[in-house]
């Protein structure tokens, strides 16, 4: 399992903006040692965050617990069938649009 986890992190939520659509937040957030900063649109209906509230996230490419990569998306599974979304209160699939690294002069 641990070979599909890509990253992972706690965050604190700084910023909340709904102005943009009815269901979806942008949040931004600082992780625990304040070292990366996130900007991640959420639906906010199904899993609402406000400024100050903590949160845990795990970036992973399967959420397959053997590691096997999902052929045409992810989709629910069988039943009785456990995937890394059931130890999750809320699970996004796609892709990351964005990706910024920071300059390594402050470390």
């Amino acid at each position: 399992m641990a070979d599909s986890q890509l990253f992972e992190d706690s965050f604190t939520v700084t910023g909340l903006d709904h102005a943009k659509y009815d269901r979806v937040g942008r949040i931004s957030a600082t992780s625990s040692d304040s070292t990366i900063t996130l900007t991640l649109d959420i639906n906010s209906e199904l899993f609402p965050l406000s400024p100050n509230d903590p949160f845990q996230l795990l970036l992973a490419d399967t959420l397959n617990l053997d590691g096997t990569k999902e052929e045409k998306g992810w989709r629910p599974t069988a039943q009785g069938e456990s995937t890394l979304a059931d130890m999750w209160d809320y699970v996004c699939f796609g892709r990351i649009y964005r990706f910024e690294e920071g300059n390594n002069d402050n470390m």
